[in-house]
């Protein structure tokens, strides 16, 4: 098997990064009252000197109360937070690697009296949780003006603090996506009604973020059609309507989409092998990213995430080859092994220590 092409420079605006490899974003809970620390420094720095071309933090929490449901979820908002991240950006950078932060509201996803915010009740656009029931009130525009200005921020002190960039959360049902998606949307105003007007809260931070960084300032947004709990939903049915969503957030001014897939080599729509990745480039003319159970057996891949593919680089390969998309995700995968892009590299793929989930219950 050839992986040149995966180990390619790549090049978008100001990011160029040595190879096509992306650490995906995966929540990871070590981070005490929201603060980063040495250990979290050296995890990623791990990730950079094992050969990932491109680091996607955790998701981290934006200036808001009910931002996240959990105390160890890293900020990405005050003094103690901010200096965390510069360190964990200066290891990263000395080991030859780029790395932007995930923002991150969960909107409905969290519960009444979940930490770190007990008192702060959960917001979305229309009240409802991912099940469609009613849980709070609407959010007003204010309340919609507020996160607006928390995503700028954050984007804002992330470029401050050294990222190379920043990504958006608007997949899998948290906030962003419930403005997406009709079930959670009911809303009748400007950001309620057909698939493209319910973008116009994902416009606004894409927007708001881009005027707080710069017009040279990488901006990632990652959005996907399962949400948590519902793998068979989907925004859009068919390409034309995937176009009418990606269109205004391409022209509010994305510049890589991350297209969050369960398994890569799944075709999006009937009548073409092309993924979401790759539908998503066909549309969009941007660079995209693939992901979706890259480096994962069948053994694991059937035990616990349902029917893998035995040894999928193959078919990653000839995908990436034949251009359908840019980068390539890798997340469970570098949980258990760090050095797993040197490894395959290099022909080692004996060496690969394989994913389990006792892996994420330690940062090693």
């Amino acid at each position: 098997m050839n992986t040149d092409k995966l180990f390619a420079p790549f090049q978008a605006g100001s990011l160029t990064l040595a190879n096509r490899i992306v650490m995906a974003p995966m929540t990871r809970v070590f981070s005490p009252n929201g603060v980063p620390g040495e250990d979290v420094a050296a995890y990623y720095r791990r990730r950079a000197e094992g050969g990932v071309g491109l680091i996607v933090t955790e998701g981290t929490a934006i200036n808001h109360p009910s931002a996240v449901s959990h105390q160890n979820i890293p900020n990405i908002h005050g003094e103690a937070s901010l200096k965390g991240w510069a360190k964990v950006v200066e290891e990263v950078h000395a080991a030859g690697g780029k790395i932007v932060p995930q923002l991150w509201h969960v909107g409905m996803a969290r519960t009444v009296g979940e930490l770190p915010n007990v008192d702060a009740l959960p917001i979305g656009p229309s009240g409802l949780n991912l099940a469609g029931e009613k849980i709070t009130e609407p959010m007003t525009k204010q309340e919609i003006d507020g996160i607006v200005a928390a995503f700028a921020q954050a984007a804002a002190d992330a470029k401050a603090v050294g990222f190379d960039g920043i990504e958006l959360h608007g997949a899998h049902g948290y906030l962003i996506d419930q403005f997406f998606w009709e079930k959670t949307n009911k809303r009748t105003d400007e950001y309620g009604g057909d698939l493209e007007a319910r973008t116009t809260f994902a416009v606004e931070i894409i927007d708001a973020c881009r005027r707080a960084v710069g017009p040279d300032f990488p901006i990632i947004l990652r959005f996907s059609q399962w949400k948590a709990g519902d793998y068979t939903a989907k925004l859009a049915q068919t390409p034309e309507e995937l176009a009418r969503f990606l269109t205004p957030l391409s022209n509010a001014g994305v510049d890589i989409f991350h297209c969050s897939t369960r398994r890569f080599w799944l075709p999006e729509f009937e009548g073409s092998e092309l993924n979401l990745a790759g539908w998503t480039k066909k549309i969009t003319g941007k660079p995209t990213i693939t992901v979706g159970s890259v480096g994962l057996n069948s053994e694991f891949g059937s035990a616990v995430t349902e029917q893998n593919e035995e040894d999928n680089l193959d078919r990653l390969m000839e995908k990436l080859e034949n251009a359908e998309f840019d980068l390539v995700a890798v997340g469970r995968a570098l949980i258990s092994d760090p050095a797993w892009p040197a490894k395959v590299q290099s022909g080692r793929k004996d060496e690969i220590i394989a994913f389990t989930p006792e892996a994420t219950r330690t940062l090693n």
